[in-house]
């Protein structure tokens, strides 16, 4: 089958669970289908029971029925908050990928290509069965042949070629309602897809993810708040991964952490500073935190220590975001909002020439509700929603690793919540931002920058006198340069200057004796207008006239 009767064919499937779903409402909500509305009066499954249901929910039931890709573009886009209506948004935040596992025997298959050997040569014991399974990949139970438990990750067989097919549609769907939607331009689809299909190809690249998974092991090295797997490196090719087996209770296990005895409000915190360390000293975080992917070590439950896996989506900051974020955090805690909105201009995540004083305004009336509640009911993660809403008025630009960013705190004071309802998210994180900020700005920061730059220094102090000296030398050499260039300058006026009389001269006396035989000639025979001498003193007079311009002196 070639790919463009493959891509015919699931447009058609598209289209079908489309209108079962009773989406084509969105078509006719366009302004070039909306005056022939009427028009699905008449069409069967409109008369459908089921399309009484919420439309947010028609679209989430439609995803799910286009299979794993369109369920993961759903979870993405349900963290573009800031786009979306929030009915919908809500909606989609429960897609769950319900994804039935492939053949341990393909598993099996798949790794032998990938080592280019038989499998028992690399495992003492693999599980055919898998332990779970997700869009991209499944996971399988193994044991090295040094009795090491590990967990063995290997990609879908023929994921590449579904993802190619149906990116290509959602392309094409969001080309579409860029161009045809009244919305289109505001939800910015096509910008959405790129980070989409970015995203997937960079979960495909498994050596990617042990990469991140290896530097977010280092940067929490002998920390008692997250343990991160051991990445076993001789096993993982692009295609599969093994990491060091981990045993814990899923955090979603409440009855589960409380029958073990899990101190829940230390367990709830600790997820919160997990979070503001991540993001605040490492600028890199775990951007999946879905409760599938975090996992609780209960053998000391007055002490207990999170877990994380599957690192296929990992969020960073750039120093200026990094230093702006915090500075933001500071100023909503302290209800600065001048400052906020000063530090948006200067950041660039709105346009220069926004009045100071209007987004200002709108910040002020989003957040002063907020804070007239108590301090344990504001949810930081829904302010900061609110805020990329109102920042739309404003056309603000959408920074995808802040997206990120907002998708990670919704989740992380979502489960802190879940496992302790009184956390103070705000109580919890403001100590630790004003400590952040005095290492940025105070001594240890000047202490800190210089220690990071003395081997620099080291090498490059001995060799300053020589490129002192050097500098001296160019800035003669430069000096010279200019000095001769400015008398080729004035030589250019001169000439110029020169040329400019020259022509003038040559145009006058020109015009002069031209003038001269056209007055002698005016009765066609004789120069009887003006006789023979005035014509003869106007031709002398005229090169004359030449003559003095050209030898005039040059001032």
């Amino acid at each position: 089958m070639t790919a463009g009767l493959r891509l015919t064919l699931r447009l058609a499937q598209i289209n079908w669970v489309l209108l079962r779903h009773g989406l084509d409402e969105i078509l006719f909500a366009t302004r070039w289908f909306r005056p022939f509305r009427f028009v699905r009066v008449f069409m069967p499954w409109t008369w459908l029971p089921g399309q009484q249901r919420p439309r947010a929910e028609r679209i989430r039931l439609a995803l799910e029925d286009l299979g794993p890709i369109f369920v993961k573009f759903g979870q993405i886009l349900s963290t573009r908050r800031d786009l979306l209506p929030p009915d919908i948004a809500a909606e989609l935040a429960r897609l769950q990928d319900r994804v039935p596992p492939f053949p341990g025997a393909q598993a099996r298959e798949i790794i032998e290509s990938e080592y280019q050997q038989p499998i028992d040569a690399w495992f003492a014991h693999f599980e055919s069965e898998p332990m779970a399974s997700a869009s991209i990949a499944q996971v399988h139970a193994a044991r090295l042949h040094d009795g090491q438990d590990v967990v063995v990750k290997v990609v879908r067989p023929g994921i590449d070629r579904a993802i190619a097919r149906d990116l290509r549609v959602l392309y094409l769907f969001a080309h579409l309602t860029q161009r045809y939607w009244s919305e289109g331009h505001r939800l910015r689809p096509v910008e959405v897809v790129r980070e989409y299909d970015i995203t997937l190809h960079d979960e495909l690249d498994l050596m990617r993810e042990a990469a991140n998974a290896s530097q977010l092991k280092r940067n929490f090295k002998d920390s008692k708040l997250l343990y991160v797997p051991e990445v076993y490196w001789p096993g993982t090719r692009q295609r599969v991964m093994v990491m060091e087996r981990i045993y814990g209770l899923q955090v979603s296990d409440i009855d589960g952490l409380k029958a073990a005895g899990v101190d829940m409000k230390a367990l709830a915190e600790r997820g919160t500073e997990i979070f503001f360390t991540q993001v605040f000293r490492d600028s890199f975080f775990h951007a999946d935190m879905h409760p599938g992917n975090i996992f609780v070590d209960v053998r000391n439950p007055e002490d207990p220590r999170y877990i994380a896996v599957d690192f296929g989506i990992m969020g960073s900051l750039s120093p200026v975001d990094h230093r702006y974020l915090a500075d933001n955090f500071l100023a909503f805690f302290n209800r600065d909002y001048r400052r906020v909105a000063e530090l948006h201009v200067e950041s660039g995540w709105v346009p220069p020439e926004t009045r100071i004083d209007e987004f200002e305004a709108a910040m002020r009336t989003v957040c002063e509700p907020i804070f007239e509640r108590p301090l344990g009911e504001i949810s930081l993660g829904a302010l900061l929603m609110r805020l990329f809403q109102t920042g739309r008025r404003f056309n603000m630009e959408i920074q995808p690793q802040l997206v990120l960013l907002q998708k990670t705190l919704l989740a992380i004071e979502g489960l802190g919540r879940q496992l302790y309802p009184e956390l103070d998210l705000w109580d919890t994180g403001k100590p630790y931002l004003e400590g952040w900020m005095s290492e940025q700005v105070g001594s240890k920061a000047i202490l800190k920058n210089l220690q990071r730059e003395l081997p620099q220094l080291a090498e490059t102090l001995p060799a300053m006198p020589r490129r002192v000296n050097e500098t001296l030398s160019e800035i003669t050499r430069t000096r010279e340069l200019i000095g001769q260039q400015q008398a080729e300058l004035r030589l250019l006026r001169e000439e110029m200057k020169r040329n400019s009389r020259r022509n003038l001269a040559t145009g006058v006396g020109s015009t002069l004796v031209v003038s001269a035989f056209l007055i002698s000639a005016l009765d066609g025979r004789s120069p009887v207008m003006l006789g023979e001498a005035p014509l003869v003193s106007w031709v002398v007079g005229g090169v004359g006239v030449a003559i003095w311009l050209v030898a005039w002196p040059r001032r």
